[in-house]
Formats: structure tokens, C-alpha cells, sequence
């Protein structure tokens, strides 16, 4: 008994009076699968869903946003996002970096007003601004789908902490610091348009700035491993539970609900594009269904703690059935959208099922479940007695987004390509990787070398006989009057 005076005392500095053990250790835990979807989760699926020649510069892309995010964001970009009001759509600029400031209770001062309560989880701002962290670089990694295979590696480095302070912290704050957008009562459960909706129009913009893939990139793409693509997306999937489940802030019940609707949202929409895709094309495609399980991600993440799970399926039909639509027909027939060059459609699942997630919000959210989560009193979606009025409040809130993040992203992107060059030049672009970095994602004799018995002892090649089958790889070589042997990936 003497013993346990220590650690579990009833008043421990480490502990003190406000802090819950079980919140603080699910938001520490909902962090580390958040940070998990981009580390290594997006940057697997970057690198194995590109063609072979741009694995290490697209894997290299999502690895840099990540760790450059995090600097940026405890020096000055967290108190942008979440600190005190400096303006309506955005937060004064400080460090995050003193034992004072993240010791303490964890504070969004910005979010009282009026009759609506101040946030203030119960564990210290250390916590809040490691998960948040987390929203910000994935947010920035899910933008770097638009404009992979070409874009200038040093013009990447200049734009991410450019684009996270000028871009993402005033859609932070604007939806969940205390902004504008927070009190009027617009609702963004976990970031359907904070971070999808943001990195779909940010990304379809640097994409129309940057320039098109070589033409040759353009019309024949395909993934150097689908395997680690569907590994990627599970990472991805798993991830998510961490991704809406921490957004309350609590291990709460919108947590738990939050949790099952996300996989329930997902499984509907990766059955809907699936099935879409036999019907009209004759196959399952397994890239397709990797994008509907996206796009149900996305659209239930506005509302993932304030519907019910029934709602949910409804959700995942949608998201399942519209950015499929937009992609496969709407896309073929806008001159627009042949023309941007958005590597991997972030533009339909992410923008798309985003603001289609938020609309769908404004809906279906429920009275009882938003009072648990929201703060902000009298929120209820349109079926449940708010009428078109919230409807409106997700349509202006989309649109906000979308105007920001197009004139700011295409500023910066102008700034920069006065200093470096946006694009890679053509002839980096026929080498890929090599040409950018110097390395290649796979090092196979087979990759355009030609077959020396000497160098490539294939007597080594399983056991008993060995020495047998090279003589006959040498005797069906030279009766088909061969020299060597190319394989070509």
C-alpha cells in the first residue's frame, strides 16, 4: 500500500484535478492513427499507385508535407488555427512550444460567445495540438495527389508551410476555433470542409497552375503495385476510426457512433462504386473500389458523430454513386475538367464528396446527437426541424471554403513561380525519380538489363538440379538464336 502512494496518489503534479486519463489517452491514441493514414498509410499508397518511374518522388512528396508541417505548426500555425481571435476568419499567430503554454488545460478561447460554452477538453494543450497537427499535414498530403509526376520537388517545399499558414489555418479557425463560420452554426464534424473540401480545390488549382504530366503520363498511368495501393488504403480505412473518433475531443458517445458510421459509410460506398463499375463497364476495378472506400471516408466525415447509422448507409450510397458519376461522365464532358491535370481525381473525392458530405449533414444531423457534440445551442439538421435554413449555412460555409482556397493557393503559387519553376522540365519528366532525386523505387536486374550467366548465377536457384536448369536456360536461349534476355516493366 506504500507503495502506491506514488503513481496513484489522489494529487500528483502530473495529474491534476482536470485532467481525464481516458479522454487524454484516446486523443493521444486517435492522433497516432490519424498521423498512421499519412505515415506510412498515403505515402505507401502514393508510392505503389503511380506508374513505376514516379514511386519515390510521390512517397518523397507526402514525407516531406508531413514532416514540414510540424514545425510550421507548433512554431506559429496551431495559434493561428485554434489561439485567440485576431480577426473573424482567423486566429492571433504564437508559439506552441513553452512548458507554460502546453502544460496547461488544453483552451479554445475563440469558441465562447454568447450562450455558447468555451471548448476545453480535459487534458493538457499538448495533446489538442498534436492532434490537430495531425489534420494539417494530412490535409496537405491528400493535396499532393493533385499534382504528382510533375511538379517541381523545390517549388513543393516552398508551397506547403506557405499554403498551411495562409490557407488551411484560416479554414481551421474559421469552422472550429471560434471563427465566423463556427458561430453561425455551420457544421463540420471532423473536417469535410476543412480538410477535404480545401485540399480537392487547392489541389484541382495548383494543378491548373502547375501543368499537365507529359502526354505520354496522361494517357497511360498505371499503378507499379496494386498490392501495396490496397495496403495504403486500408491504412487509410483503419486510420479513420481515429480520424472522426477523436473529434469530440472525448471518448464520448459521438465518438463511438462516430466510429461505426465512418466504417459503415465506407463499406456502403466501396460496394456502390463497385457495383457501378460492373454495370457499366463489365469488371470490378480494385483502383475503383480503393476510390469509393475514399469517397465514403470523406462524406461521412461532416457528419460522422451527428447521424444515424442508418443515415449513414444513405450517406455511403451517395458518396458511392455521385463522385462516381462526376468522375467517369460529368469529367469526359467538361472541358475544365480535361483540361487540369489532377493526378488522382482529388478533386472528386475529395471536393466532391466533401461538400456532398457537408449538404448531407445539414440534412440528416440529429438534435440529440449534436447537443452531445456541439457546443453551439439550436443545431439540427433539415429533416429534424431546421429546414433549408441549415442547408444554406453548409452551402455558404462550402463556399467560403472553396473562394479562400482557390485565390490564396493560386497566389502563392504565382509567388513562387517567380522564384522556381512549378513544373519539372520535359526531359526530367521522361526519366522520373532518377531525374529528380537521383534514386529509383526498385533496383531488378530484369529492369531493362539484359541476362549474363556470368553476373546471374541461376544455379543458385532452388535446390537439387541446379546446374541443369542453367544449361537449359542457355540451350532454349541460343535455339531461339537469343542473346540475353530484357524485361521490360
Amino acid at each position: 500500500m506504500a507503495a502506491s502512494g506514488g503513481a496513484y496518489a489522489a494529487q500528483l503534479p502530473a495529474v491534476p484535478e482536470w485532467l481525464n486519463k481516458g479522454d487524454n489517452a484516446w486523443q493521444l491514441t486517435a492522433a497516432t492513427l490519424v498521423g498512421i493514414q499519412s505515415m506510412p498509410g498515403l505515402v505507401v499508397l502514393y508510392g505503389s499507385i503511380v506508374k513505376k518511374k514516379w514511386a519515390v518522388n510521390s512517397a518523397f512528396m507526402a514525407l516531406y508535407a508531413y514532416a514540414s508541417s510540424l514545425l510550421v505548426w507548433v512554431l506559429v500555425g496551431f495559434r493561428m488555427a485554434f489561439g485567440e481571435r485576431l480577426l473573424p476568419f482567423w486566429g492571433k499567430a504564437g508559439v506552441a512550444l513553452s512548458q507554460e503554454y502546453l502544460a496547461r488545460r488544453a483552451s479554445l478561447s475563440a469558441t465562447a460567445h454568447g450562450a455558447t460554452a468555451k471548448t476545453e477538453p480535459f487534458y493538457p494543450e499538448a495533446t489538442l495540438v498534436l492532434f490537430q497537427f495531425e489534420f494539417a499535414a494530412i490535409t496537405l498530403v491528400l493535396l499532393a495527389g493533385s499534382v504528382l509526376g510533375r511538379m517541381n520537388i523545390k517549388a513543393w517545399m516552398a508551397f506547403t508551410p506557405l499554403w498551411l499558414l495562409l490557407s488551411y489555418t484560416v479554414g481551421a479557425f474559421s469552422l472550429w476555433g471560434g471563427g465566423f463560420l463556427y458561430h453561425w452554426g455551420v457544421i463540420d464534424y471532423s473536417g469535410g470542409y476543412v480538410i477535404h473540401l480545401s485540399s480537392g480545390v487547392a489541389g484541382f488549382t495548383a494543378a491548373y497552375w502547375v501543368g499537365p504530366r507529359l502526354k505520354s503520363d496522361r494517357e497511360r498511368f498505371s499503378p507499379n503495385n496494386i498490392l501495396l495501393m490496397i495496403a495504403g488504403g486500408g491504412l487509410l480505412w483503419m486510420g479513420w476510426a481515429g480520424f472522426n473518433g477523436g473529434a469530440p475531443y472525448a471518448a464520448n458517445i459521438a465518438a463511438s457512433v462516430a466510429v461505426l458510421n465512418t466504417n459503415v459509410s465506407a463499406a456502403t460506398s466501396l460496394l456502390t462504386w463497385t457495383c457501378l463499375d460492373v454495370i457499366f463497364f463489365g469488371k470490378p476495378s480494385v483502383i475503383g473500389a480503393v476510390q469509393g472506400m475514399m469517397t465514403g471516408l470523406v462524406c461521412i466525415t461532416p457528419g460522422a458523430g451527428l447521424v444515424q447509422t442508418w443515415a449513414a448507409v444513405i450517406v455511403g450510397v451517395f458518396a458511392g454513386s455521385v463522385p462516381w458519376f462526376t468522375m467517369m461522365i460529368l469529367h469526359k464532358k467538361s472541358a475544365l475538367l480535361m483540361r487540369v491535370d489532377d493526378t488522382l481525381a482529388v478533386f472528386h473525392t475529395h471536393a466532391v464528396a466533401g461538400l456532398l458530405g457537408g449538404v448531407l449533414t445539414g440534412l440528416l444531423a440529429t438534435p440529440r446527437l449534436l447537443e452531445i457534440e456541439s457546443p453551439v445551442p439550436g443545431l439540427r439538421g433539415a429533416f429534424y426541424g431546421g429546414g433549408i435554413r441549415q442547408v444554406g449555412k453548409q452551402l455558404a460555409g462550402a463556399a467560403f471554403v472553396v473562394a479562400w482556397n482557390a485565390v490564396v493557393t493560386s497566389l502563392i503559387l504565382l509567388a513562387i513561380g517567380m522564384v522556381v519553376p512549378l513544373r519539372m522540365p520535359d526531359e526530367q519528366l521522361m526519366i522520373g525519380d532518377d531525374a529528380a532525386h537521383g534514386e529509383e523505387a526498385y533496383a531488378l536486374w530484369g529492369d531493362g538489363e539484359k541476362f549474363d550467366a556470368a553476373r546471374h548465377d541461376v544455379s543458385r536457384v532452388g535446390a537439387g538440379g541446379g546446374m541443369e536448369r542453367e544449361g537449359s536456360v542457355e540451350q532454349r536461349l541460343s535455339g531461339m538464336g537469343a542473346r540475353g534476355v530484357t524485361i521490360q516493366l
